[in-house]
């Protein structure tokens, strides 16, 4: 019941804070960039667990520990598990691109997001731009402070080469 004291804001407000709690996250309305920030959590979960995991396995635990409905069949699901029986032919190619470096000495979330990228370049359709800029975006975001400009520079060599580089991963 209303009386002349409730101010209709503070109820519009409460009912749109309602509205917020109940809604559920919900895949379908996922940007691209969205959808490869997922990719990475996934890739990270696989990782932290040594790949001893299915990807059915990490999926069932972020919907069931964060709300979420990433369906099993999903686009994220599938790519993870397709980078993940890739991963030593992508630390290869990665690899060939570390000049005076050593893939052991990559942090876990430059080198998910450069098995992000390469996989990418290698077997989508995306412009090389496009999937260069959202792996820097995606360092910067969960990578070491400058691991972005490193990231840049590895993927731009790469795409220079992807020709090559295509058969290796099929």
């Amino acid at each position: 019941m209303i009386d002349e004291t409730t101010d209709p804001l503070d109820m519009q407000q409460n009912d749109q804070e309602d509205n917020i709690v109940d809604e559920k996250f919900t895949y379908a309305k996922l940007s691209r960039r969205d959808i490869r920030s997922v990719m990475f959590h996934l890739l990270y979960a696989l990782e932290s667990n040594d790949y001893n995991v299915s990807i059915d396995s990490v999926v069932d635990d972020f919907n069931r520990g964060f709300d979420l409905d990433i369906p099993l069949d999903s686009e994220p699901a599938q790519v993870v598990e397709k980078i993940a029986l890739v991963r030593t032919q992508l630390d290869s190619i990665i690899q060939r691109f570390l000049v005076n470096w050593r893939l052991e000495r990559l942090g876990v979330c430059t080198k998910l997001v450069l098995y992000l990228g390469i996989w990418e370049l290698l077997t989508l359709d995306t412009p090389s731009t496009i999937v260069i800029n959202e792996a820097v975006e995606l360092a910067k975001g969960f990578s070491e402070l400058d691991a972005y400009k490193f990231v840049n520079g590895v993927l731009d060599e790469a795409s220079k080469r992807i020709e090559e580089l295509k058969p290796e991963i099929q």
